[in-house]
Order: C-alpha cells, then structure tokens, then sequence
C-alpha cells in the first residue's frame, strides 16, 4: 500500500483537512461560562460545532442553545471545539495525548475496532450501570422501544454512548438529487429521471446558459461523500459501500456497476459538466455555488440545502426556483434501487463520557436530560416563547425560527435555539420537520427521495464482536484509501477505465472478500437474535 498512499497524495493536496493536525487541535476554540459556583464542578465537552450554528455564532457559548442547556441542568461546560471538518483527525490527537475531557461526541461506532475496542482501550466507559442509576429517561425510552435498543448496544450488550435517534420512520430520509427547476423550465427540459436526461440537462446548463460547474457535490470529508447515499451511483445496481442484494452482502465498489459508475463520471467530468473542484467541495462551498448560480445541481437535505438556498436565490432572483428530483435510473420507469436512508440509530452525534472523567454521575445526569420530556422540548423546539409556541398543544416556530428578523435561514436560526435539525444526545421529533420544510418543495422533496426499494437493499445497523470489528477496520483503511484514489483517479481521467480489473485484484488482496464474509456472519448472526 506504500505506493498507493503516496500516488494518492498529489490527487489530494489541495484538500483543506490536510492541515497540521496536531497544531489545528491546539489552537482550536475553548470557551466557558463564568464560574460563579466553584463548589459545582465543571464539565468538559468535546464537539464539532454543527454547519448551520458556526455560520452565524463560531463558538457554543454563543449559541443561545447551550447557554439555556446548562442554564437548565445547573451544569457548567467547558467546550473543546475541533477545527470544522477535522472532527476525525482531531479526535486521534485528542485520544493520543490522554488528556481526556469528560465527554465526547463523535461517531463511536466508527471507531477502528468498534466502540468495544474504544471501551478496552481505555479511552469512553460502559455506561450500563450510569444509564440503570442516573440516566431514568433514557432508560425508559429504550425498554419501550427494543429495536433502537438493539441498534446502540455492542455485540457484548454495552451501551456506549447516549444516543442520537431519529423519533419516526419520517425522518429517516432527508437527502436526495436537487436541480434548478426555473432552469428546467427556461430551457424546455423536464426534471430528469435517468443518467441520460440527466446529462442532456447537465449539457444544456453548460452550453446553453453557460454554467461553470453544473453538477457539484461533496467531496469532504472523503472523495464521492456527496453520493455514498447512492445518488447517480445508484442507477447502476450498487452502492460504493457495503449493501445486501438479496440477502448477501455485497461491496459495490468492487462491483462492474461501480466501473460504469466511474466511467460516466469520466466522461461528464472529460465534458466540463461535474465541478472541477471534485474532491474539495465542502458545505460552503457547495452553498456558494448553488446560491451564486455557478451550479446548477446537487445531492444534499431538504433542510440545508433546499430550505437554506430558496429563499435566498429568490431574493435575488424572484423566478428562481430549486426542486427534488428522483434518484436517478438507467432505464425509464425503473425503480430506484437505492437512496439516502438513516437509521433509528446510525452513530452520528453519540455521546461518549471518556474514561478520565471523573464526573461520570454528572455527565450521565446532564446527558439524560435530553431524553426527559422537558429536554425533549428543548432540543427540538428550544424556549417556548421565544423559538416556538403551544398552540393547541403543539409546539409551532415562531417567525424568529420561520422568517427570521436578520435574514438567517430557518436553518440557520434553528441551529441557534435547537438541535433539532442536526444531532445531539435527544430523540428526534416528527413535529420538527413538519414545520422546518416550510416550502412546498421540501415536503415533496421527502416523498421524491423515499420512493425507492433502499429498505431492501440497505446493510441494517449490526453490532459485532471487537475482533470482528478490529478485523474489519485493518482492513476497510487501506480498501478505502484505495477506493477513493482509483475513483478519484479515473475520474479525472489520470487512469483508464480498463485498470478496473486490476484495481479489483488489489482489492482482493486486502482482503475485501474478508470483510464482507465478517459483514455477512454479523447480518446472520443478527438475524437469529
């Protein structure tokens, strides 16, 4: 792998999260409140401020938010806040120098060798018994709802973190393909549906309106990120992960599906039609260059993406007009095989109390409060009165949420009061985004991107033992190192197409045949409990 790491390198040296990694935790942002109590100890919290929040308020403290989260709780925080993008590599360099806060919040499962091996290791705690003393409304929430229970326990049966869910099947999909309808319109197009209307579009926005980027999407924090829910990828049979087909699973990107994928792509790219800035795009980027008009299309939320960028392209522009459109297909009238589709649980937004804390009571205690039914109000709807109002008993924004006074986005203005439209310790509220998709085109957008067969196909959320996990992480770090250089690679036409074959070999000699045999023993092993 030596010389695929260092080919790789040149291809990506313009990536920002390539920084010093070391000197980006050092310096970054360390905020807290007052001590007017010394007697009351003080917490600290590791977290990567959300998007949407950092946009208006760089730092938590100033985020109204968790000013009244510990207002209410009597807590005091002390918040250790990673450069935006680095949350990966910064929490490395956080666990490398021991010095631990008392909590953490990061994608636990995620961790090489699962969130077994991060509690053998020294670095977050069981919390079984913290959740059976100090943590009642978690624990009730869990015991009536089995199947969410299942999803956020190891293998061994330990709870790891106090967890993001996601309340109602509703909510599970919020992604999918965005396009300019007025240019749609403008140009006589209809909202394309297969890889072929969606490049006769891609093709009009470029020569016809003189487009500099018609298609962009994520390329941070890895290359392809803005198409893993299996947008475009997915009108070729496979997704660039793991997926189930037909009760075995499969990993797409050793798939021929992923060579034609990536041939396409070539091709577009080859035509000026998919952002030059592939591998670079982050969220503000993108934001930009669908604001801005220098793209045209996208795959990002119906919150942050379509809610954010209408009303301020039709302030400019009062014909201007985003719209959902559906996955893509090859064949006209097919359904689509894959979407963007969360789970109950998928990771993000867990919170871990570290193995150096010496204030576990008092971290589960502040942690619980999200799932009691007066923390449930207030990270999805904030301070009654002031972000959101009962009427008739339910809790409806109020305009400084829905037509905010100093121009914020809803998104925007709710990252301020809420983390309803992102995650933290607390379950999701349906109520939330029946009104946070204010516009037409947003709830359609969720009717659009759900009409897929993704519950079929999708890899459910499995627990495995740590030597699985420890296995399947060795080996999954240079897959997808590789991954990413070869897609990367042919794309920008530095490699042909015909090298796949070779590229799967590699593939094969990482041992990737392996790590789906580990996947696959999981899903059965799942399936028998």
């Amino acid at each position: 792998m030596r010389r695929t790491r260092k080919s790789y390198a040149w291809l990506m040296v313009s990536l920002t999260f390539v920084t010093v990694l070391a000197t980006a935790c050092s310096d970054s942002p360390q905020h807290s409140v007052p001590d007017d109590n010394p007697a009351k100890p003080k917490l600290t919290y590791w977290a990567e401020l959300n998007g949407n929040a950092g946009s208006v308020k760089p730092s938590f403290l100033e985020v109204p938010f968790f000013q009244e989260w510990q207002k209410r709780t009597g807590v005091q925080l002390k918040f250790i806040q990673p450069p935006t993008n680095q949350a990966k590599e910064a929490i490395n360099v956080l666990l490398a120098s021991g010095d631990l806060p008392d909590m953490m919040e990061y994608e636990w499962n995620q961790f090489p060798g699962g969130p077994v091996k991060a509690i053998n290791d020294g670095y977050i705690i069981r919390l079984n018994e913290l959740i059976d003393q100090y943590a009642p409304n978690l624990k009730k929430y869990l015991s009536e709802h089995p199947d969410v229970d299942k999803q956020i326990k190891t293998d061994d049966g330990s709870y790891y973190v106090f967890p993001f869910i996601r309340g109602d099947d509703q909510l599970r999909t919020y992604q999918g393909p965005i396009v300019r309808k007025d240019w749609l319109e403008e140009l006589g197009l209809q909202t394309p549906t297969t890889i072929a209307e969606w490049h006769a579009v891609l093709q009009a926005f470029k020569e016809k309106k003189g487009v500099e980027a018609p298609l962009t999407f994520l390329g941070v924090p890895n290359t392809l990120f803005g198409i893993e829910g299996g947008g475009f990828v997915g009108a070729f049979g496979i997704k660039k992960g793991f997926y189930v087909d037909q009760g075995h699973v499969k990993f797409g990107a050793a798939e021929q599906g992923y060579k034609d994928f990536l041939t396409t792509f070539r091709q577009w790219y080859a035509e000026g039609l998919i952002d030059k800035n592939i591998a670079t795009v982050d969220t503000k980027t993108m934001d930009a260059n669908m604001i801005s008009g220098r793209s045209g299309a996208t795959i990002w939320n119906a919150g942050a993406g379509l809610g954010k960028w209408q009303p301020l392209v039709e302030d400019k522009d009062k014909k201007a007009m985003f719209e959902a459109a559906p996955y893509p297909v090859l064949k006209k009238g097919d359904r689509p095989k894959f979407s963007q589709r969360s789970y109950a649980y998928e990771g993000t937004g867990g919170v871990a109390i570290s193995s150096k804390s010496k204030h576990a009571e008092e971290a589960a205690k502040l942690l619980d409060y999200g799932y009691s039914p007066e923390g449930h109000m207030l990270f999805n709807f904030g301070v009654e009165g002031i972000s959101y109002k009962l009427v008739n008993g339910y809790p409806t924004y109020t305009d400084l949420i829905l037509r905010n006074p100093d121009k914020l986005a809803p998104a925007q203005a709710l990252a301020m009061y809420s983390r309803s439209s992102y995650f933290g310790p607390f379950v999701q509220d349906v109520r939330y985004m029946e009104q946070f998709y204010t516009l037409p085109q947003q709830k359609k957008a969720v009717q659009i991107w759900s009409d897929t067969d993704v519950d079929s196909n999708i890899l459910p959320q499995i627990p495995k033992t740590e030597l699985e996990n420890a296995e399947l992480s060795s080996i999954m770090n240079d897959v997808t190192t590789l991954v990413d250089e070869m897609s990367l690679k042919i794309i920008l036409g530095v490699e042909s197409p015909d090298t796949f074959d070779s590229y799967v070999s590699q593939l094969k000699a990482l041992k990737i045949d392996r790590a789906i045999q580990i996947q696959q023993q999981a899903l059965e092993r799942d399936r028998k409990r």
